[in-house]
């Protein structure tokens, strides 16, 4: 697999960053403290990779623009009162990272986090250096519609044949199979193989750093 692709795009959340309870706890904290009531943890973790917006309005259908504001707002008071540190990546996954772009791979992150938030991930992980672009929900449109494969691929002037989407969400391998682009998912994170099976990914790791076999074996 080494020689077929040039790019690999990951996703952030649940895929390089040991970070889906915190973020399912943030929402059904949003949702208790709005008084909107207090979604079904699953539930939480199925909207992980969409816009934040989106989510909310997932998670709390029916309520007005007004609430979900609210809802947003609260959620990210919550969020960032955790300090992200270089912990709180999978194991292994710096030196993965390192690895990779030695053996000649341009990598991106494509997430639906905001970019403030993405921004202090990076910084306070120290892997910013790591990628070539990245991409986040606020700035183009939200999984699973491809935009931000788009524009990451046309940034780095990569053909979609060369490039490899990886990511812990039906959101990801969706936008991926929506860009035709080729995935790999990841069981780790918001959801089990069974659902990301239902994309067709080349095939699902239970951890990101088995990436490197693949790559290096596949």
């Amino acid at each position: 697999m080494k020689n077929r692709f040039d790019l690999i795009i990951f996703d952030w959340d649940g895929t390089l960053i040991d970070s889906i309870d915190w973020i399912a706890t943030c929402l059904q904290k949003a949702g208790e403290v709005c008084q909107c009531g207090i979604p079904d943890y699953q539930a939480a973790k199925d909207v992980i990779g969409l816009s934040i917006h989106k989510a909310m309005q997932a998670l709390f259908p029916g309520q007005d623009d007004a609430m979900i504001e609210r809802l947003v707002a609260c959620y990210s008071r919550e969020y960032f009162s955790k300090t992200i540190s270089p912990e709180d990546l999978f194991p292994g996954v710096y030196e993965m990272l390192g690895q990779l772009r030695s053996e000649g791979f341009q990598l991106a992150v494509a997430t639906g986090k905001t970019r403030a938030g993405l921004d202090e991930a990076l910084a306070h992980t120290g892997t910013g250096h790591l990628f070539e672009v990245t991409r986040c929900a606020d700035e183009t449109a939200s999984k699973p519609d491809p935009r931000m494969l788009h524009e990451i691929m046309a940034h780095v002037g990569v053909d979609k044949s060369r490039t490899l989407m990886i990511g812990d969400s039906i959101h990801d391998l969706q936008m991926a199979q929506n860009a035709q682009i080729a995935s790999i998912g990841l069981s780790c994170g918001a959801h089990a193989e069974d659902f990301l099976q239902q994309y067709s990914p080349l095939c699902c790791l239970q951890q990101p750093t088995q990436l490197l076999d693949i790559i290096d074996n596949g």
